[in-house]
């Protein structure tokens, strides 16, 4: 009997299948109940054997009844005789031909019919269960189906809004049955998990929408988890013209059609495609809804509840700003007089301060809104909150030439030196934007450059070959020969536009030609290098500047400078534009090689024909080294690397030598003649030829 107990492993085993989901719970179910009952009827028919062969007289047993002569029997006709007896007693059947038969299986048999009836009722009701749920909900569906008819009939409602309450029940029939409760399947989760399931679902349907442009990922992500997703059937009404605009939707699949009287008869303007939004501008701008929305199709879409969205912009005042000027924007951009008229009310109510949403000092400026800007200040604001970009309203006011803004934010205390995230300055956005009465104000309420970045303002002044904007720079306090973190200079700049005004007024600031950058370059050299014959011109009408080089603060580690002869610059003949940072807007330049400044690599760059890189003059230790030539025979030849003497005939006695004939000729790659020593340059290709008279 105790061994009996393990049967609590197989109850454990049904309980874990019957919550598994890849095994369906109804056959699970009706194999345990089966199970169970074949175990009871064998234990009957066991329990009561036993009985009949312990028994003294064999021929007073139940077996008996069934064969006189039972012992003799073979045990499979004992076993089925006596489940024989236990089917029948449990099914409660009872033919009465096999019953017990002595006073012991009497009083077991009435045990076990006592058993029964609660084994029986068991089994049969859960069978009842099992059958009656699985038309339950069609049972629910049609009782739901029923009532909404007989409240249409009674209320006597117009026959298209009965097809649509019969269109909505019948279509959450359809998601029950097929498992598309979507929504109520999130709403039963966490919030980590919901926010997670939506932000994969929906994440890049909202990120498309015009009105949610430009503003953080992390607003972003809080909206989408705070949407609803719903399904709407065909024909059904999602917004009604003149209701109260207390959600805005999405539209993520399906169409619908945008409902507004025309000459007093309702008529189609428009249709909501997949990644639309509709009915934002009454939630916005607090008005009723202005058209009516019906879908065309079986379509989802996600809902926002006005509420809900107003408490997370008011958490993010930046954003805020983006979506509302992202809504004006394309009011301005519809050609629908109503829109144009609403357009203009939300202006009004902005100007006003009468709008719930946040809205920061930086949006009013950019917008050039003296009076909100004005109502914002009134109420408090700081008037040096920064955007996501570091720009404050003064920033922006100063750059749009916005005069009142600008004044209204310096008389309630707004820094005239605040930077941005780089570096720029309101009078720097005055200055590039050519506001010189902006400029002026900022400069008598104590606006200045700092030396730090007016380097790159004169840069940037001489990129835009904006003499005008140097100028301004040097008024209001500005060094114009100031290098950058590179050792860059505003001369380095124009001379690589090659801008002669521009060169002239910073050499008339005291500007230094013969300063170089972290890698050696200076103005004098760049125009050489670039051919810039006038600015050249120029320079050597300057007086030089005595001065010895010294690195430029801000130098870059592990940067060595390149060295140049005492007697004149030479400058390196790289013919790549990306040894100039100047002709690429400042990026670094490339560090020479090693093997490139050595004599193996100066030969094969020789051998090579690579011009630019052997004509490369490098300077150890020791000193400089000696120039070398290729000389040869043929032009096709690789020929041998010699040094270059100091005459043509000693260059003929070594061509002699090494070639083993007497050439009469020098000629260069491309066919000229060389007459003197002096025309060659270091790495040159020279060809050796012997012309008969």
């Amino acid at each position: 009997m105790l061994r009996l107990w393990r049967l609590r492993r197989a109850s454990n085993c049904f309980a874990r299948l019957e919550k598994d989901r890849k095994y369906n719970y109804f056959w699970v179910r009706c194999t345990k109940l089966l199970l169970v009952a074949l175990f009871v009827v064998h234990c009957g028919a066991c329990f009561c054997y036993s009985i009949a062969a312990h028994y003294p007289d064999p021929s007073m047993t139940f077996m008996a009844l069934a064969e006189p002569n039972w012992t003799q029997k073979s045990l499979l006709i004992r076993y089925v005789t006596a489940m024989y007896w236990s089917i029948t007693t449990f099914s409660t059947t009872g033919y009465g031909d096999i019953h017990g038969n002595n006073a012991s299986e009497r009083a077991f048999i009435l045990f076990y019919m006592i058993f029964n009836l609660g084994l029986l009722a068991y089994i049969i009701g859960n069978m009842t269960n099992l059958v009656v749920h699985v038309t339950s909900r069609t049972r629910n569906f049609r009782d739901t189906i029923q009532g909404a008819s007989a409240f249409a009939q009674r209320n006597k409602l117009p026959e298209r809004l009965q097809e649509q309450m019969v269109a909505h029940l019948s279509l959450r029939y359809r998601t029950d049955s097929e498992g598309l409760q979507q929504q109520e399947i999130i709403d039963s989760l966490p919030k980590a998990i919901r926010s997670s399931i939506s932000h994969y679902l929906f994440y890049e349907v909202v990120d498309k929408i015009y009105l949610f442009h430009g503003i953080s990922n992390d607003l972003l992500f809080q909206l989408v988890s705070e949407m609803k997703a719903e399904y709407f059937p065909p024909k059904e009404d999602v917004i009604l013209r003149n209701e109260a605009p207390t959600d805005f939707y999405i539209m993520v699949t399906g169409a619908a059609e945008i409902i507004a009287p025309v000459n007093g008869v309702d008529q189609v303007v428009g249709e909501a495609q997949p990644g639309h939004v509709f009915g934002e501008v009454g939630v916005l701008c607090y008005r009723p809804q202005l058209f009516t929305v019906r879908t065309k199709r079986l379509s989802q879409l996600l809902r926002l509840n006005r509420t809900a969205f107003l408490n997370l912009v008011q958490a993010n005042v930046g954003d805020g700003a983006i979506i509302m000027n992202n809504l004006l924007q394309h009011l301005k951009d519809s050609e629908d007089p109503v829109m144009k008229g609403i357009l203009a009310d939300t202006e009004q109510m902005l100007a006003q301060g009468k709008m719930d949403l946040p809205l920061s000092l930086c949006f009013a400026a950019a917008r050039g809104d003296d009076l909100l800007l004005h109502q914002l200040l009134k109420r408090g604001s700081n008037p040096n909150e920064t955007d996501k970009n570091g720009r404050t309203a003064l920033h922006i006011a100063a750059s749009k030439g916005c005069h009142y803004c600008v004044v209204l934010l310096l008389e309630h205390g707004a820094d005239p030196n605040i930077k941005d995230s780089e570096g720029s300055v309101p009078l720097w956005e005055a200055i590039f934007g050519r506001h010189e009465e902006i400029s002026k104000l900022l400069w008598d309420n104590g606006a200045k450059l700092s030396p730090d970045t007016v380097s790159h303002f004169s840069c940037l002044g001489v990129e835009h070959n904006s003499l005008d904007t140097l100028k301004d720079i040097v008024k209001y306090g500005g060094d114009t020969s100031l290098p950058d973190s590179n050792g860059t200079t505003a001369l380095h700049r124009a001379v690589s536009e090659g801008n002669m005004e521009i060169v002239e007024f910073l050499l008339e600031q005291g500007a230094d030609m013969d300063m170089p950058d972290v890698y050696g370059w200076t103005a004098r050299g760049l125009a050489e290098h670039q051919g810039h014959e006038d600015i050249k011109a120029l320079f050597h009408s300057q007086r030089p500047v005595e001065k010895k080089p010294k690195s430029v603060s801000g130098t870059p580690e592990n940067v060595t400078p390149l060295m140049k002869h005492s007697s004149e610059p030479v400058m390196i003949h790289h013919r790549s534009r990306e040894s100039m940072p100047f002709l690429r807007g400042g990026s670094q330049r490339r560090k020479l090689s090693n093997f490139k400044n050595s004599l193996f690599g100066i030969m094969s760059a020789a051998n090579t024909g690579d011009e630019g890189e052997a004509s490369t003059l490098s300077e150890g230790v020791g000193g400089v080294y000696p120039a070398r030539v290729t000389i040869s025979g043929e032009a096709s030849s690789a020929g041998k690397v010699v040094k270059l003497p100091n005459s043509l005939e000693e260059l003929i006695e070594i061509g002699e030598k090494k070639l083993g004939f007497v050439a009469t000729k020098v000629l260069t790659r491309e066919g000229a003649q060389i007459d003197d020593i002096r025309l060659i340059r270091d790495g040159d290709f020279l060809l050796l030829l012997k012309v008969s008279c």
